[in-house]
């Protein structure tokens, strides 16, 4: 059926977890660092995006309906950024979309939730509209928008190179369990790489072994701004180790942090494992798996 009279699509937009990241090099002269981290989708915690046809205004209008209403509005999200820049390089700013959120991934906890908003609203305007922007134009267009969009629109695991926007797929079956530990406290990326700088770009120490499947991938993982984001935010290091103190196993910190991930050995009994966690260190933690996507589009 064709989808050109659709009036209405729903987006799912996951988190991301850097599994391991290493930093390759010093600030490039556009401000950036050279980096390759080993990524995947998860599917909790998630967002969702709506986007509905209207006939006025024209353009882009933006709402957050639920969640964490302290999410920005207007042009300072990034979602409604990236579907105005989609309808203007499509020669389409004259339609009228309306875009909801409902924010569920915490914000400054290196998820990627903003990002990921952005990869869904471009997708939710484009299945929307059937807007004529091409496959490559789309991505341009992601990694214009943020060093994370083209990791989401892409979709699946990934190595991130360059500044997060050269994506290459990589074959890791879904469903791969794992606590994800998520304090109430932000970090702010942009932090932790001023902090790399300073410290001559240390290399993290800790190593924590790759289990199955991702072992065929790498055999460790590891996190080069972990020690940095430890200066900037002192309760991480000893978040840390109540985490593996309680769990018995490593942990490794996901991007540039506050957020923790434990792989787990099965799914079963997660949830239950998660509840444990959270109460034993005072810090929410939620039971996820791998998914296959880091956007879902429901018509």
């Amino acid at each position: 059926m064709s989808t050109a009279h659709l009036a209405r699509v729903r987006a799912t937009a996951f988190a991301k977890l850097t599994l391991s990241l290493n930093v390759l090099g010093p600030r490039r002269d556009d401000g950036f660092h050279e980096l390759e981290a080993l990524t995947v989708p998860i599917g909790q915690p998630r967002d969702t995006i709506e986007a509905v046809a209207v006939p006025y205004p024209p353009g882009v209008t933006f709402e957050v309906v639920g969640g964490d209403r302290s999410v920005p509005a207007g042009h300072q999200n990034l979602a409604m950024r990236a579907a105005e820049g989609l309808l203007i390089r499509a020669g389409r700013a004259g339609h009228g979309v309306q875009l909801s959120l409902r924010k569920r991934i915490p914000t400054a906890r290196g998820l990627g939730g903003g990002s990921s908003d952005a990869a869904a609203a471009m997708l939710a305007v484009h299945r929307l509209l059937e807007v004529d922007v091409s496959e490559p134009d789309l991505f341009l267009l992601a990694a214009q928008l943020g060093s994370d969009v083209p990791f989401f629109l892409a979709g699946g695991a990934a190595w991130m190179r360059g500044r997060g926007e050269e994506i290459e797929p990589v074959s890791l079956r879904v469903g791969i369990p794992m606590l994800v530990i998520m304090p109430p406290f932000p970090v702010a990326t942009v932090d932790v790489y001023r902090a790399w700088d300073k410290l001559g770009g240390p290399r993290s120490s800790r190593t924590v072994p790759a289990p199955p499947p991702i072992d065929a991938l790498t055999p460790t993982l590891t996190n080069d701004l972990e020690p940095a984001a430890e200066i900037v935010e002192p309760r991480l290091r000893p978040l840390r180790e109540q985490i593996e103190d309680n769990l018995g196993r490593d942990t490794i910190m996901a991007g540039s942090g506050p957020t923790y991930v434990v792989l787990a050995d099965g799914p079963h009994g997660l949830p239950d494992r998660a509840q444990e966690l959270s109460a034993a260190i005072g810090v929410p933690v939620v039971a996820a798996a791998s998914v296959s996507k880091g956007v879902r589009i429901e018509a």
